[in-house]
């Protein structure tokens, strides 16, 4: 596998490795991985969750138009 970095991400990369936190780029990487699949997981479990919520209550009588409105004015 081939990956390609941004400059910004081959120094965040290589000051991880100065810090002593690493010991080579494909730790930093595998870390990285690790967490975007914990973040990934969790964001889709608390949109599951809304989601969820919105399907359970009761329909809003409000239109689109008068929760556009009320946001617009709460925005002044």
């Amino acid at each position: 596998m081939n990956v390609n970095f941004t400059k910004k991400q081959e120094e965040y990369i290589s000051n991880q490795i100065e810090s002593g936190d690493f010991q080579n780029a494909s730790e930093v990487v595998r870390d990285a991985l690790r967490l975007h699949e914990v973040y990934r997981h969790r964001i889709i479990e608390d949109l599951k969750a809304e989601i969820e919520k919105g399907w359970n209550n009761k329909s809003s009588s409000r239109s689109v138009q008068d929760i556009i409105q009320a946001k617009k004015i709460r925005e002044q």
